[in-house]
């Protein structure tokens, strides 16, 4: 754990008080540098030999680290204090905000998982003749360069020293390090003869693999969410600045790279099919990338494909994918401890903003042109701002915060976004939960500052476990007084609703549910539910032979969501032989009434009593038949030697 906070007020530009800031935190506090980055850079590198420090700058922070590399020192940490906290026009006090800050920084660094992509370098250009050969020039002495031309026009001079082809990309596959690319029509250019070179027949369905793909067709991209797809340059070919970009960065794609794990998937909890019936595909239709596909009754995750956006563990109602990167347990302690440390510190009525890199960028824009973040506002910077769904919401607002605002930038899937507010809403209030809809700083401090926030009655309550389990205890505290609150229709959580009247008590629901929240009694005809289990994933009603069930959207608050309640039950049928009790009264009844007498197998009445018997006398009934079907005749004599040898003599 860190020991001592390293201050700097950088040009005496805000105020720090070290002694207020060390009873907050309990943490040691250096005197206020002022110039830690310039003039004061020998108090910088003695800070650094100390063992756990936080350096409360973030703009300098690579000067740092680069001074502990050359000291071989442990890399401090570090916290951006002036641009979130310091650097505000608010006159109000931020030593709350600040002592929030300092704890969230406190907590342990998450260990991301990882696995390693290996790139030879080997680049596929697609486009007409001048632009794609032009980049091929650019990149031929750093990458394995080959060159699909879609127009067709051989150079003059043909080169050499990369390969051209031609022919029509008919589809495209993997990302960084193994893309899979098939070719038809494809044509290659043969580098023997002494003439200009040219064409070999067409062949179609040609494979071929490569590590990056440059695009400068300028038409539709090959993959869903290109910019998300590492590996894969998309530019248009008329732009020469962002051909250039391109060009640039392909040619830093070769080597080995770590490439983030962002889920972590649990086949067994997912909901996505039963029996070849579709239930849940949350996470099939939002994936931006495409990397989440069916794979029989759950869903695979390609993490080459995968570009960590977190849509996935929002949406997933049973828990199946979760964001690993960092685990979701770990944000929630994040917003916890902010909530915590800020009224601790003497605050009242806190306020969330969560960012992404994008929105931090806008933060620190804001901090040094404009007005900077109100004294009240916390930010919270996530690697993954779908990833922050109702549960985290919820959490955040049972914890203490007044209010929780979302700032989407350029790569945020707004769709998924969107839908996880509106649920949030429908838990909390609309009034508690917002999207700051811009990419100006100066129109969100705008928003901040302007924002009417009514006072928070809650009493914090800082509930771990799942995300539903996390959610349902956040609602009990924003909603003490309320048994049942209404949810939108796509909703992940709700009620079973069963027409008795329809339903024939077959059970096949009971076989499906992927949660067990159907369930059977062995000894008596009887449908089960529990609320709290239900994902309303649609499995069941679409299995349902009779279409005798819905649902209602909804969270229930009381105890009975955790208990088993009986849907339908009906008396069950006696055995006419031995009295035990088997199947539906009803059922039976009705198969009598259905087969007696007007079915080849039970026209007699002997045949038709045993509709009403249990299995065990049935079977006892048609071994003693007349027409005993287990009746197979007389076992044969079984053949010995003497048989064949006796057999053999007569011949």
């Amino acid at each position: 754990m860190p020991k001592s906070l390293i201050l700097c007020n950088c040009s005496d530009s805000f105020a720090l008080d070290p002694q207020a800031l060390s009873t907050a935190t309990g943490l040691a506090c250096s005197k206020v540098h002022t110039g830690l980055c310039t003039t004061q850079a020998a108090a910088a590198a003695e800070a650094i030999t100390q063992e756990e420090v936080i350096f409360c700058c973030g703009q300098e922070q690579r000067h740092f680290e680069e001074l502990a590399d050359e000291l071989a020192a442990p890399t401090p940490a570090f916290l951006d204090l002036r641009d979130r906290a310091g650097w505000t026009a608010d006159s109000t006090s931020t030593l709350p905000k600040m002592t929030a800050l300092v704890a969230e920084a406190n907590l342990p660094a998450p260990s991301i998982k990882t696995m390693d992509v290996t790139s030879e370098g080997l680049c596929l250009i697609i486009g007409k003749s001048d632009v794609a050969t032009a980049a091929a020039e650019q990149l031929k002495d750093y990458l394995g360069v080959s060159v699909l031309l879609t127009d067709g026009d051989l150079p003059p001079d043909p080169p050499r020293d990369y390969d051209l082809l031609r022919g029509r990309l008919k589809s495209a596959r993997g990302a960084l390090g193994q893309f899979v690319v098939v070719i038809d029509a494809l044509q290659q250019c043969p580098p023997d003869g002494q003439d200009a070179r040219n064409w070999s027949a067409p062949r179609d369905g040609a494979h071929s693999q490569c590590d990056i793909i440059l695009d400068l067709t300028g038409e539709t991209s090959l993959f869903p969410a290109p910019e998300k797809r590492e590996g894969y340059l998309r530019a248009d070919p008329g732009s020469l600045p962002a051909v250039s970009a391109a060009i640039l960065q392909a040619s830093h794609m070769v080597g080995t790279f770590e490439k983030p794990l962002y889920v972590k998937l649990e086949p067994l909890l997912c909901a996505h099919s039963r029996a070849e019936q579709v239930g849940c595909s949350n996470c099939l239709d939002n994936c931006p990338t495409g990397a989440i596909t069916p794979d029989g009754d759950h869903v695979t995750v390609d993490p080459m494909a995968c570009a960590g956006c977190g849509t996935c563990s929002a949406l997933c109602p049973s828990g199946a994918i979760t964001y690993d990167a960092p685990p979701v347990d770990l944000t929630l302690r994040r917003v916890q401890t902010l909530a915590k440390a800020y009224l601790d510190a003497g605050g009242s009525n806190p306020r969330l903003l969560v960012v992404n890199a994008h929105g931090s960028e806008m933060i620190r824009l804001s901090a040094r042109h404009g007005r900077g973040l109100p004294a009240d506002v916390i930010p919270l910077e996530v690697p993954a701002l779908n990833g922050f769904g109702h549960a985290e919401i919820a959490a955040a607002l049972a914890a203490g915060f007044a209010c929780v605002s979302l700032l989407p930038g350029p790569t945020t899937e707004r769709p998924p976004l969107e839908r996880e507010v509106t649920l949030a809403r429908a838990i909390a209030s609309d009034e508690a939960v917002q999207i700051i809809d811009t990419t100006d700083p100066d129109a969100m401090s705008d928003a901040l500052y302007g924002a009417d926030i009514a006072q928070t009655t809650v009493s914090p309550v800082r509930p771990l476990g799942t995300r539903r389990q996390v959610t349902r205890l956040a609602a009990q505290a924003l909603n003490p007084e309320a048994e049942h609150i209404p949810l939108p229709s796509d909703a992940p959580y709700g009620a079973v609703l069963v027409d008795t009247d329809s339903c024939t008590l077959c059970l096949s629901c009971v076989s499906l549910c992927p949660s067990g929240a159907l369930g059977d009694n062995p000894d008596l005809p009887q449908l089960r539910f529990q609320e709290d289990a239900c994902l309303q994933c649609g499995l069941c009603a679409n299995v349902c032979p009779e279409n005798a069930i819905s649902y209602e959207p909804r969270l229930n608050l009381t105890p009975t969501a955790l208990e088993q309640t009986v849907l339908n039950e009906e008396e069950p049928f006696a055995c006419i032989e031995c009295g035990a009790l088997f199947g539906v009264k009803s059922t039976i009844e009705k198969i009598t009434e259905k087969l007696a007498g007007n079915h080849s197998m039970f026209a007699k009445p002997e045949a038709a009593k045993m509709i009403q018997m249990c299995d065990n006398c049935r079977v006892n009934a048609q071994f003693h038949s007349e027409n005993n079907p287990f009746t197979a005749g007389d076992r044969p004599k079984v053949r010995t030697t003497e048989d064949y040898l006796s057999k053999r003599r007569d011949h």
